[in-house]
């Protein structure tokens, strides 16, 4: 990534980072949002609401707009997370090379702070987002908001991901698992900062489908570190897919080809923002950046 595109993106992460330290308080009962707080603050690329806040800017909207609805995402993503961890989902012990939510915290506190998130997130976006919003924007982005986190969302991702273990799926199944799985979440992301910046609805298509694209190389390139990186570099347990025998673009195609597809697709992400004269260095970085990793 360049340096000023680095410095934009350092900018937002200072700005995401400083409003996750505030958005929870300690409250009684003080379990509850210690655990909260420890997986929300553990870091991170702190992509998804990177991108809200980039897309608002690239319209012409202002960050301080946007930002409580791109904590929520967040913390959503955070949600996620917790749950994915579980002994019951993907069981890893880490998360950001640090004990998972459930191993600091135990199980049943970790199910319950996941939960949490789920509506402490949305109330958050509507307490917080300025009254320059209109409350029309913001009706819009709680719908996008749970269409992201339940069964037309994440919920269904983790479901096929779950029924993927110990079996061989076809790529149309892949496919779906990491539309709901992980892009959902960054059109989530791009559609929120359209949405409050006043984006008409070419241009909010235009984005879906950049962040679309994105996702699918995304966990492409999550797959192929998870094939050839250490613990120390990505912070979780590596090979999971393999040692629960669950399909993923590298065990169904290759390695070769895994860097092909994520080739492919991060090539499409740059040509939606080309073609729909969507300006944003750091979105074709993010997306670049992607290839530069693992080659």
């Amino acid at each position: 990534m360049k340096s000023e595109t680095k410095e934009i993106y350092k900018n937002y992460l200072n700005l995401i980072n400083e409003g996750l330290e505030k958005s929870i308080n300690i409250e009684y009962p003080e379990k509850i949002y210690e655990a909260m707080r420890y997986s929300l603050l553990l870091g991170g690329k702190r992509l998804r609401p990177v991108m809200a806040l980039e897309t608002a800017k690239m319209l012409g909207g202002n960050s301080e707009e946007v930002l409580p609805s791109a904590l929520a995402i967040e913390m959503l993503h955070c949600q996620s997370l917790i749950h994915d961890d579980l002994p019951c989902m993907d069981n890893d012990d880490f998360r950001r090379g640090k004990p998972s939510n459930h191993k600091a915290f135990g199980e049943a506190t970790a199910v319950l702070a996941g939960d949490a998130f789920l509506s402490y997130a949305p109330k958050f976006i509507i307490d917080k987002t300025p009254a320059s919003v209109s409350k029309e924007a913001v009706l819009k982005v709680l719908r996008e908001f749970f269409i992201a986190a339940g069964t037309d969302g994440i919920i269904s991702g983790q479901i096929v991901d779950l029924d993927s273990e110990h079996k061989k799926i076809d790529e149309k199944t892949l496919n779906f698992l990491y539309e709901y799985k992980t892009a959902k979440l960054f059109k989530l992301a791009v559609r929120t900062g359209g949405i409050i910046a006043g984006a008409d609805s070419e241009k909010l298509e235009a984005l879906t489908k950049y962040a679309e694209y994105f996702g699918h190389a995304f966990q492409v390139y999550d797959d192929i570190l998870d094939e050839i990186s250490t613990f120390e570099e990505i912070g979780k347990t590596p090979k999971k897919d393999a040692n629960v025998e669950k399909s993923n673009y590298v065990s169904l195609f290759g390695i070769d080809r895994a860097k092909q597809r994520l080739t492919s697709l991060v090539n499409s992400a740059c040509d939606i923002l080309k073609s729909n004269n969507l300006k944003s260095s750091l979105f074709e970085e993010l997306a670049r950046d992607l290839t530069e990793r693992i080659n």
